[in-house]
């Protein structure tokens, strides 16, 4: 299992390597499945840490001075989104610089960012609200809203990151019902949004990710996706898988110490749907709009390679 691993590690930073090339400089999103082009934005979005993070991965790899100093330079081209008024920071400025090392620009970037974050933190609702930085409703809270945030909040209130995550884990699971988002209104409290719709495969994937961040908090009852590729949407039982949930679930599940589930779930990843040249297909990132709804996602790679990487002893389970 672990030479299985290994070459499709390997296979992965590659992919890598090529995906920087082809890109010119900007930060990929998807990639289309027949051709593998990437779709991609000048400023990174909510993924650009996972780019980021996979940088720093390669670097790691290969121990070059020209990759470290890529993934340096992509790094710190993230400070914009330190003011940015969303949770994903959580995902931008943790992932994004958790392997960075002694690196300097990382380190102060990271402390930057929580800083920020602290400052957005809402005693009165308990959490970081989702933000008006993608539009729409200030005043969310959401599943995707949760991982990165939690350790990252962490770093200068232990608290206020406790209370993040105790707040999703309330609103998300509710009474018997999960729902990905909640919407607080001054008057009515909190109630459920209808979108990300209750059955999104990341939704549950993203919180016990965020869980498996928190070590005082192992408690995941009905948030393990089954089957091991989840559907994108488990009320559509014709529409496709997303791997990129999966990919998710895996890394969760090691930080976790859940080693044998997470390795069920990788082997059907790296065996099912990783092609020889390190893409990991079946991802959907919006079935309900249409968008690359079985495509390569770039926080799906960035799982799958970090998952992979803790399998062949490349890095500790720990570090991020």
């Amino acid at each position: 299992m672990t030479t299985l691993y290994g070459r499709a590690l390997a296979a992965v930073l590659d992919r890598v390597a090529a995906t920087r090339e082809a890109t010119g400089g900007r930060f990929p999103l998807f990639a289309e499945p027949d051709t593998g082009r990437w779709t991609t934005t000048g400023r990174g979005s909510w993924t650009g840490g996972f780019w980021a993070g996979l940088l720093w991965l390669r670097a790691r790899h290969t121990g070059a001075a020209y990759d470290r100093d890529a993934a340096s330079d992509v790094t710190a081209r993230l400070a914009d989104w330190t003011d940015a008024d969303s949770a994903t920071r959580g995902l931008i400025f943790w992932y994004g610089t958790a392997l960075a090392g002694g690196d300097d620009r990382a380190t102060r970037l990271r402390k930057r960012a929580a800083r920020r974050c602290l400052e957005a933190y809402d005693s009165e609702l308990g959490l970081v609200p989702w933000g008006s930085a993608f539009g729409g409703p200030r005043l969310l809270a959401r599943a995707d809203g949760v991982p990165g945030m939690v350790p990252l909040l962490a770093t200068v209130d232990r608290r206020a990151a406790e209370s993040h995550l105790r707040t999703h884990l309330r609103l998300c699971r509710g009474e018997g019902l999960f729902s990905s988002a909640s919407r607080w209104d001054p008057e009515a409290g909190w109630s459920a949004c209808a979108e990300p719709p209750p059955g999104w495969s990341r939704g549950r994937a993203w919180l016990l990710l965020a869980v498996a961040e928190a070590a005082r908090h192992p408690d995941t009852p009905g948030l393990i996706p089954r089957p091991l590729v989840p559907l994108a949407d488990e009320d559509r039982p014709d529409g496709p898988v997303d791997t990129s949930a999966a990919a998710i679930t895996a890394w969760a599940l090691l930080k976790l110490g859940r080693y044998e589930q997470a390795e069920a779930v990788l082997g059907e990843l790296v065996r099912v749907h990783l092609t020889d040249d390190g893409r990991l297909l079946d991802g959907c990132y919006d079935l309900a709009k249409g968008v690359a709804v079985r495509h390569e996602l770039v926080w799906g790679t960035f799982f799958l390679a970090y998952a992979l990487a803790a399998t062949t002893g490349l890095i500790d389970v720990r570090e991020a």
